[in-house]
């Protein structure tokens, strides 16, 4: 039995909204201000993120992927397979938990924050918040997951869903939004 991984470290929190730069300068500056990190050391993060996960998404071994993204800062438990072509949130890797037995097949989107302009200020909340999978789970091929999303034990994820939102174990879910469509035992 793997170790069941930790994110109750880790909750939703405001991020400032979506500001265009004139130039990369101000865009290192706003941007490494907003993460609490020296200009330098995020710039290093930032590069070294979207290098280890450009390698990945194209990487024809399932271990070298898993070892990119958890290099990235994603947190991977034990016996995962994560497809090819997958994104793994380009600027929160570390708000995405997949738990020991899950499979994610190809062409996956995993997005742990929502950064709209500022003028949706009044609408939309600008904020990151971890995305759960939870042991065992099966995410079919085109599913796009949302931030906040938590899916259950060893539910299956059926292609081309979106999810959002808590999930229950032992169960189908398909859609957009995605929805239980049908419950198992194992």
């Amino acid at each position: 039995m793997g170790k069941t991984i930790k994110s109750t470290m880790i909750q939703y929190k405001k991020i400032p909204y979506y500001e265009t730069s004139k130039n990369l300068k101000q865009q290192i500056s706003r941007s490494s201000n907003s993460r609490g990190l020296s200009k330098v050391e995020f710039f290093i993060r930032k590069t070294r993120n979207y290098l280890f996960q450009t390698l990945a998404y194209n990487c024809p071994l399932n271990s070298l992927r898993v070892w990119l993204h958890k290099k990235r800062g994603v947190h991977i438990g034990k016996n995962v397979m994560i497809g090819m072509h997958c994104v793994l949130d380009n600027a929160y890797p570390e708000y995405i938990f997949i738990e020991d037995d899950a499979a994610l097949a190809g062409h996956i989107y995993i997005l742990a924050h929502s950064n709209p302009y500022k003028h949706f200020s009044n609408v939309l909340d600008s904020y990151v918040a971890p995305v759960r999978i939870r042991k065992g789970v099966w995410i079919g091929v085109s599913v796009t997951i949302l931030s906040g999303a938590d899916i259950g034990e060893y539910s299956i994820v059926t292609a081309g869903s979106v999810v959002t939102g808590k999930m229950p174990d032992k169960c189908f879910l398909r859609g957009n939004p995605a929805r239980e469509i049908a419950k198992f035992k194992l």
